[in-house]
């Protein structure tokens, strides 16, 4: 019997762990069921840092830990499900096509950043959404220290006023001062077509969001998009055009064009809609996981964000569930209670929230402490030792906060 997941991001990882907790608890060989995880690197990018400074150092190995638990590597990106044969094609690093056969395969194909098809964007826009997006802004910002400080060099755009833009927006301060020096007179400004900043957040942490970007110094457009990015800088929908040589794109993710070779039903993300084990239920022997899926956290109509919190939790259910119909067990529904929210304000502390309704818990320096434990500790992978790493893997003990 084989096991495939794709993906090597948290929900991933967590499903391989997962799945090789229960085949070790069942006292089932490797031999007898193999689990396999395919990803174009053995490594889990720790995606939501990528806002950070350094992003090439924000990776975490995988390998060493996959080899203490028996999970097989598999290199290779995945091009093409076929549910009907059960198989997977893969492409090599070399370029090389291989087709894998599966008897359960887990869906943790993550999420992309959502661009749409607004002129310049492609070729003027920079990102913190995938490990090369983050280098390349990285790279870029200081390079502008070697250009003369006119047509707005010292000026970033963050098109979007989310969880992403808010936590860029208020890093790029401080990044700034440290490349351009602290005389450079930098701005940084947020453009979100609400009326409000963080219009998912609510409002009780907004009051706390506005003063952070106002102790920082940045500044905000509301009520307005991102309509054309040309060498000069931004032009929004209001007309208004700013001059700047860095726009930022951080408006909405989508699930990865994978999920749309499972011919299943998909929300507006295109995520597949799973039941509470995680399961699609319209194609057997299919589960997806993390960014990937739509599922339900509770019974009071509360569903998973594309978060890495969500997704660990979500993998780990997704990996056992997958290796208990292979191994003849009681699969376990998948559930979600606690939420809560950890929001980096930069040099202005960080926002901590709990719950659906978001009520605000810590702020500042304390929140700051918090994030920065989440960030460096809580979301890494176990170590790899077996025994941990397995321990980690209990469905109803995941949490990355």
């Amino acid at each position: 019997m084989r096991l495939l997941v794709i993906g090597a991001g948290f929900a991933g990882m967590y499903a391989a762990l997962s799945a090789a907790r229960l085949r070790d608890i069942q006292g089932v060989s490797p031999d007898d069921l193999q689990i396999a995880l395919i990803a174009p690197e053995p490594t889990l990018v720790v995606r939501p840092r990528l806002y950070e400074p350094k992003p090439e150092a924000l990776t975490a190995p995988l390998l060493d830990v996959l080899e203490a638990i028996d999970v097989d590597y598999i290199q290779g990106s995945a091009e093409t499900v076929n549910t009907e044969a059960r198989t997977v094609q893969i492409t090599t690093a070399k370029g090389a096509k291989k087709t894998l056969s599966y008897d359960r395969l887990v869906v943790a194909t993550g999420s992309r950043l959502f661009r749409p098809n607004i002129p310049g964007l492609a070729e003027h826009g920079f990102s913190v959404d995938s490990l090369d997006d983050a280098i390349a802004l990285d790279k870029h910002l200081h390079g502008l220290a070697d250009r003369p400080a006119v047509n707005g060099r010292d000026t970033v755009v963050v098109a979007g006023g989310g969880f992403t833009g808010i936590e860029a927006a208020t890093e790029l301060p401080a990044r700034l001062r440290k490349i351009l020096g602290k005389d450079a007179k930098t701005r940084v400004i947020i453009v979100e077509r609400n009326s409000a900043i963080a219009p998912d957040m609510g409002d009780g942490p907004r009051p706390v969001i506005a003063e952070a970007l106002r102790k920082l110094g940045v500044e905000t457009r509301l009520g307005a998009g991102v309509a054309a990015l040309d060498r000069s800088g931004v032009t929004l929908s209001t007309g208004e055009h700013i001059e700047t040589e860095t726009v930022v794109w951080a408006a909405g993710i989508r699930a990865a064009p994978l999920t749309t070779q499972i011919p299943a039903e998909r929300d507006n993300f295109g995520r597949l809609l799973v039941d509470r084990d995680l399961r699609v239920p319209a194609v057997a022997g299919v589960f997806a996981t993390g960014d990937a899926a739509r599922a339900a956290c509770d019974d009071a109509g509360n569903y998973a964000l594309m978060s890495c919190q969500h997704a660990t939790r979500m993998g780990a259910f997704a990996g056992n569930n997958a290796a208990a119909e292979l191994l003849g067990v009681p699969t376990r529904p998948y559930h979600q209670k606690a939420y809560v929210t950890c929001l980096d304000l930069g040099e202005a502390g960080a926002l901590f929230t709990r719950g659906w309704e978001r009520k605000v818990e810590m702020v500042g320096d304390i929140a700051k402490k918090t994030k920065q434990e989440i960030n460096t500790v809580w979301i890494y992978p176990p170590k790899a030792e077996r025994a941990a790493a397995l321990a980690s893997a209990d469905p109803e003990r995941v949490t990355s906060l």
